[in-house]
């Protein structure tokens, strides 16, 4: 893996050419989760990444889609034997989607119990002012022994990503979560053994435009200024945990 730069949660099918995106993060040597927000997208994704060296297409079924969407479960769980991956799922419990929460909590619950019966899989969790439920399932339905958690974007208070420690989870962060004091906050407590990086491109910005894989850059110089640490330093130890957390 020799230090390459690790974007563990973005969205490349919202590019405007899916194709061209996954062959630049190819050329760019960046480990790249592209997640889906829709089973039905798997498909696309799959066949444009399953012989890809550093891009892989994660299943999901994005929370906030769930109102309208909840019926593609069943084709998330045909597919799910063809990924090691899954995401983006979860929780969100903002004002414009906590109509649909008990729905959310349904549709997250069947997808930890599948992945649990599954075994060895790697999910990428959205968890927006839902930190305390998510975890709650998390701990019920998928012990750190059944599959790796990695929590995108966390919001959650301290003595939430305490908890999310101890029950195994890692973190994906991205530059704009560490331009806000709560992100840095949240950087200053996180084991470095538990810390991934992430854009969430295109819905994070730089220089008046989208993100993209490569931009993963800015978040290894963020940690490193946090952290004391050089940008090369930072790069190892997010490679050596991508690597831990393949290992399961």
């Amino acid at each position: 893996m020799n230090s390459a730069l690790v974007d563990f949660h973005c969205h490349l099918d919202l590019f405007p050419d899916l194709a061209s995106a996954v062959s630049e993060t190819e050329r760019d040597r960046v480990y790249t989760i592209t997640v889906t927000t829709t089973p039905k997208a798997w498909p696309r994704n799959h066949e444009l990444t399953r012989t890809t060296k550093y891009v892989r297409a994660a299943l999901g079924l994005h929370p906030q889609l769930v109102l309208e969407r909840s019926k593609e479960i069943s084709l998330w769980e045909q597919y799910l034997p063809q990924t090691r991956y899954v995401g983006e799922v979860g929780l969100d419990a903002g004002p414009r989607f906590f109509r649909s929460l008990e729905l959310q909590k349904g549709i997250f619950e069947h997808i930890l119990q599948r992945c649990a019966t599954a075994g060895g899989k790697i999910l990428t969790v959205h968890s927006v002012r839902a930190a305390t439920l998510v975890l709650d399932l998390i701990e019920r339905y998928l012990p750190p022994e059944k599959g790796c958690i990695v929590l995108h974007w966390f919001t959650g208070s301290k003595s939430e990503a305490r908890r999310a420690i101890d029950l195994g989870c890692y973190f994906s962060v991205n530059a704009q979560m560490l331009r806000t004091d709560r992100g840095r906050e949240l950087m200053a407590i996180l084991p470095s053994a538990r810390i991934l990086t992430e854009t969430d491109a295109p819905f994070t910005q730089v220089s008046d435009r989208p993100t993209r894989p490569s931009d993963v850059s800015l978040v290894i110089e963020a940690i490193a200024n946090l952290r004391r640490m050089t940008p090369a330093e930072v790069a190892a130890m997010i490679c050596a945990n991508l690597r831990k957390a393949l290992r399961g």
